[in-house]
């Protein structure tokens, strides 16, 4: 990632009511600020609000566990290349009892060793949904077996609503908020954008 941004965090002097009344209520700051991401798209408060509903949804009122969500989110961002995504959640999955073991495997992947079969049906499941924008039969299989239906669509979601952030983070160049910065950031495994 590029060490400047392409669209800079909005000074908050410059937010409108709405996106300020939106932004303060403290569910998006980090460190006493507004996290960049936020900050970012109170350029477009329309576009910030209504995805902060569904983004809502997805990061604390879906149907999946905390810790299954973040194997999800973490495979997803660093299938992505997104090392904002991967360094905010590197720290959420710490906080919800991934293992810095646990968080490893996940940059490895679905052969890494020592995963149990349901969780590696969720890096296989990112990973299918990463490469092909669908689950195999297999795959739909195994998670239908242990997650009820609104987990299997909650799953589906949280893959897809973090491959959409995680665009606009790589494109927008969002910077890492303070606290983060320290997170190492795994290898891609694919070259780099120009």
């Amino acid at each position: 990632m590029a060490d400047q941004p392409r669209l800079a965090p909005l000074d908050p002097s410059d937010w409108s009511d709405d996106t300020r009344v939106l932004l303060e209520s403290g569910a998006f700051v980090g460190n006493d600020q507004v996290l960049n991401i936020f900050a970012t798209l109170a350029h477009h408060p329309k576009l910030l609000r209504r995805w902060l509903v569904f983004g809502a949804h997805v990061l604390a009122k879906s149907t999946l566990e905390p810790r299954t969500r973040e194997i999800l989110i973490l495979r997803t961002g660093w299938r992505c290349g997104s090392q904002y995504e991967w360094g905010q959640h590197v720290v959420i999955g710490r906080a919800v009892g991934l293992t810095d073991d646990e968080i490893a495997r996940i940059a490895t992947g679905p052969s890494a060793s020592d995963w149990s079969d349901a969780d590696r049906s969720l890096v296989v499941a990112a990973d299918e949904l990463f490469d092909y924008r669908t689950l195999s039969d297999s795959t739909y299989t195994a998670l239908a077996a242990v997650l009820t239906t609104e987990q299997v669509l909650d799953l589906i979601f949280t893959v897809g609503q973090y491959q959409l952030v995680a665009t606009a983070l790589n494109t927008l160049r969002v910077q890492r908020d303070d606290g983060v910065t320290g997170v190492p950031f795994p290898e891609t495994p694919h070259a780099p954008v120009p």
